[in-house]
């Protein structure tokens, strides 16, 4: 007995070693860890919101800058058929309705994933041959410009506006599409990464950046909604990460197809737009920019 004791501690220790390998080597093969940081950005809500409330305030300035959104009715009409975008909504669908349902086709198609290699092709259909042929999921950057161009070919208005921290230190950012709503006569966030996510007021109308950087200083109550309808899942989280990445923005003075396709060099490049407060200095701005406080006019409606 004594002996069959000892024969079956000695393969569970055996066991034991091995499943401790295994798991050694799946951590060194992993590019890697993936670690839970849920948690911390909601212990940080609220010093990301007292950030906010100190920062200073927008005000008008001379900075010579606008923002346009450029077409292309060709481009358009290739977008349209290879994504099938009238099988997504109604012809008679009011703008929101439209939006929604561009957003969940992309986040449901494409998860979250920082891309261990850049697309080639950095436009909507490039970028949805990425995820067929190379890897099926690439960050909020190419996320955003999906969508974008795919807003843009049903008719909308949009623009993918990269959300940043106050802090220098932090690399990380966020990227998404705000969208104008004519019916509302005003912008709308939507964000079709990690899921899909968008913001509304008590009563459901959808809330722009501003709106919602407004409400997170006001202490204003605000609806968020994971996998865009209500639900609890990472709800928190998300919501003390737009508070993170809520304190400047920039964006592209003109947007349009191939925006940051390089390979068209047709493209109007030439000037990068970032919204701060009074007294703050914006940093990783890059050549070709204008630093602007001027909120209204960066949030004006499309020509």
């Amino acid at each position: 007995m004594k002996k069959c004791f000892n024969i079956c501690r000695s393969i569970f220790a055996v066991i034991g070693v091995i499943a401790t390998l295994l798991v050694i080597l799946y951590f060194i093969r992993k590019p890697y860890f993936e670690v839970d940081v849920y948690p911390s950005r909601v212990a940080m809500m609220d010093e990301y919101v007292d950030s906010l409330r100190a920062s200073g305030p927008y005000g008008k300035d001379t900075s010579d800058f606008r923002i346009r959104i450029i077409q292309d009715s060709v481009r358009a009409k290739e977008i349209q058929v290879y994504f099938r975008l009238d099988t997504l909504y109604a012809p008679d669908a009011d703008t929101w309705t439209k939006a929604l349902a561009i957003g969940k086709f992309v986040a449901s198609n494409v998860p979250h994933d920082n891309q261990k290699e850049w697309p080639e092709s950095v436009n909507a259909i490039g970028l949805w041959d990425y995820t067929k042929q190379v890897a099926p999921a690439f960050n909020c950057r190419l996320h955003s410009i999906l969508a974008f161009e795919l807003f843009l070919a049903a008719g909308l208005d949009a623009k993918f506006i990269t959300c940043m921290p106050e802090d220098s230190n932090d690399n990380d950012c966020h990227v998404v599409n705000e969208v104008w709503l004519p019916e509302m006569g005003k912008w709308a966030m939507i964000d079709t990464d990690m899921g899909g996510h968008y913001f509304s007021d008590l009563g459901g109308i959808p809330l722009s950046l501003k709106e919602m950087r407004d409400r997170y200083i006001s202490g204003e109550k605000m609806m968020v909604y994971p996998e865009f309808r209500d639900g609890r899942t990472k709800k928190d989280w998300y919501y003390a990460y737009m508070a993170k990445n809520t304190y400047w923005f920039s964006c592209w003075g003109e947007l349009s197809y191939y925006q940051e396709d390089y390979d068209h060099e047709d493209v109007i490049r030439a000037h990068y737009i970032h919204l701060v407060p009074s007294g703050f200095h914006p940093f990783r701005t890059g050549e070709g920019s204008s630093v602007t406080t001027d909120a209204d006019r960066f949030w004006a409606a499309p020509n």
